[in-house]
């Protein structure tokens, strides 16, 4: 059973996706502008360092510290749920894009601003990438890896031109760097595309040049993908 998205009232983006009511209404948030929004992707695990969780509740802090908004998958395990839930406690409006399925399965984090839940994982990605001022990816498995990837893609495509960045600790995304320069190596990538993934270990600094980049985005065609 469907119906249209519940929005926090005078939210700056407005959302007409169909949902499914009965898994997981909306939930209605603050009457203000969100202002600039990161979204987020990362492990729905924690992983087996601690390093993990720290950095995720250090990015959620810092949004919140910040005044933005989080955008991300909805979830409320692994490091999800941490960056949500650290994202929240320090103030910052959190908004949760997930398919109903999911929440079917009862990994949904009902105590977001915003939960938004979709029928299919294109439109969770979509809704994702349309609410976006830019994207971060922290530590996380084979779904952050395809989220990465498409967003970066499309931007390579055209579709946007907002900023992207890996947010790292214990040296986690090094070797998938070191391979991707080892594409560009072989001329299967071009020094511009790789230079488009910005990437540091320091919360604060990632997140200044994410910022900074995102003053030159245009308008996006994210409608057509």
């Amino acid at each position: 059973m469907s119906g249209a998205t519940r929005q926090a009232e005078g939210g700056e983006r407005a959302c007409s996706d169909e949902t499914d009511r009965q898994a997981a209404p909306a939930v209605a948030g603050p009457s203000s502008d969100h202002g600039f929004t990161l979204c987020v992707y990362c492990g729905s695990r924690p992983g087996v360092r601690p390093e993990y969780t720290a950095l995720a509740q250090r990015l959620g802090a810092a949004i919140g510290r910040r005044g933005w908004c989080m955008v991300y998958g909805g979830g409320r395990a692994g490091l999800m749920g941490t960056v949500a839930d650290a994202a929240l406690a320090a103030g910052a409006p959190v908004i949760g894009i997930i398919p109903a399925s999911l929440m079917r399965l009862e990994v949904g984090h009902v105590g977001l601003t915003e939960l938004h839940v979709v029928q299919t994982m294109h439109q969770r990605k979509q809704m994702m990438a349309e609410r976006a001022d830019a994207f971060v990816a922290m530590p996380g498995g084979i779904g952050t890896f395809e989220e990465l990837f498409e967003v970066w893609t499309w931007r390579h495509l055209g579709y946007h031109d907002r900023p992207l960045g890996l947010l790292d600790t214990a040296g986690y995304w090094q070797p998938m760097l070191r391979f991707l320069q080892s594409s560009v190596a072989e001329g299967f990538m071009s020094a511009p595309q790789m230079a488009a993934l910005q990437n540091s270990d320091d919360v604060d600094a990632l997140l200044d040049a994410l910022q900074a980049a995102s003053g030159s985005a245009s308008k996006t065609r994210l409608d057509q993908i």
